[in-house]
């Protein structure tokens, strides 16, 4: 199973989405900006120096079992490059945005790479799962290349590590472990807790682990640490043993078709604490369906915003959203929009579209956007908070913004 974020899906929304992802962008006056990095303050360099459009390369899986993901962040991206172009573009030219699909497939990803790069690609936005991006980013980092990179939403560490001109808009799978730790403790008054995870995949292995570590650190004891194969349809033993030995709150890294079950089957044997997540759980009330929602009353998990935040840019974005697709923005919807005008405020504080300014004006990135308020760190990462989701008689609600202690 590769490595991704999950979103806020239902099924109907995924059926929407599979179909089609068409529609005009619209011009967006309430549009994000970076802190002090607009246009108008812009230097003027070599901006004029060209007036062809910008290459901006997208890789996506736009085709098989992941598509649902890389469409909806292909959506979030093109509507920031339409909203973009309709204001007049970047440093006086468009952006030419060219989607590559790479069918979730590392192989595929690369080949898509290599594609982009023949046909003049200057910068890309991609790609949307850890595996395929961590091998195009070990490319754009080779010498030689120097691409600047931003992954949307592959959350694997190694992702960044490659090269100074890889960075990333989502937060990292081990910072969602923690930060549901600290809210653990410090928000819910837990001593005691337990974690169920997928053994055979990263980003619930990993996310599993990080919330015990912090969890130990912060005083907590763990008293169940228990895994599930990837096809396990039926969790009631690791359960069992797990409401046996009385956890206050139940750690649940997996992605929402599967937490659906989990939840449901934690609840018929008896457990009666806390359940949290990570960004895999965003959909899990389509999932459950009316009659089964009750499962995860009162329970938590952490995302990369909330739609209905009252925040202006989210419900800007959120309302454009929706009249130019039909369809709910998701968390990659709005990663992959924050994405485009990041690499856009990097190109107006360089004053230029050469490859090295642009990433030493990214590594000076201080935005505010739908997902928040962040800078990068030195690997390139984001230093920003997540959103803790409450889930309560089939609705959502925004508990708290939150960091890792």
């Amino acid at each position: 199973m590769k490595k991704f974020l999950a979103l806020a899906l239902s099924a109907a929304l995924a059926a929407s989405v599979l179909t089609g992802c068409g529609g005009s962008g619209s011009n967006n006056s309430s549009a994000p900006a970076a802190d002090g990095d607009s246009a108008a303050s812009a230097p003027a360099g070599d901006a004029a120096a060209s007036t062809d459009p910008i290459k901006l390369g997208v890789l996506a899986p736009l085709t098989g079992s992941v598509s649902v993901y890389g469409i909806t962040t292909k959506n979030g991206i093109e509507m920031a490059v339409n909203e973009i172009n309709a204001a007049g573009g970047v440093l006086g030219r468009q952006i030419e945005m060219m989607p590559e699909d790479e069918k979730g497939e590392v192989q595929d990803a690369v080949n898509a790479y290599n594609k982009l790069k023949s046909a003049g690609m200057e910068f890309l936005i991609g790609d949307v799962t850890s595996k395929p991006c961590d091998a195009v980013a070990k490319i754009a980092a080779a010498p030689g290349d120097g691409t600047p990179m931003l992954a949307p939403t592959a959350t694997a560490a190694s992702v960044t590590q490659n090269g100074e001109n890889i960075f990333r808009t989502c937060f990292l799978d081990p910072f969602q472990g923690e930060v549901m730790a600290t809210f653990a403790a410090k928000n819910l008054g837990a001593k005691k807790v337990a974690v169920l995870a997928n053994s055979s995949d990263d980003y619930s292995d990993g996310i599993a682990k990080a919330f015990a570590a912090k969890a130990q650190e912060l005083g907590l004891e763990v008293v169940g640490d228990e895994r599930y194969g990837a096809d396990d349809q039926d969790f009631k033993t690791q359960l069992t043993k797990i409401n046996a030995a009385g956890p206050d709150v139940l750690m649940l890294p997996d992605y929402y078709e599967k937490i659906a079950l989990i939840a449901t089957q934690a609840r018929q044997v008896g457990f009666q604490g806390t359940m949290l997540g990570a960004d895999g759980w965003d959909g899990v009330l389509g999932s459950l369906g009316e009659a089964n929602a009750s499962a995860v009353d009162g329970c938590y998990f952490s995302c990369h915003y909330f739609v209905n935040d009252e925040a202006e840019a989210v419900k800007s974005f959120v309302e454009n959203y929706r009249s130019t697709y039909n369809d709910e923005p998701t968390a990659f919807s709005a990663l992959g929009y924050d994405s485009v005008y990041i690499m856009k405020a990097a190109m107006e504080k360089a004053g230029s579209t050469d490859k090295a300014a642009v990433v030493e004006a990214m590594k000076a990135t201080d935005y505010s956007g739908v997902t928040g308020h962040m800078t990068f760190d030195e690997n390139g990462d984001p230093v920003k908070t997540a959103a803790i989701i409450k889930l309560q008689d089939g609705q959502t609600s925004l508990e708290t913004l939150l960091t890792a202690e």
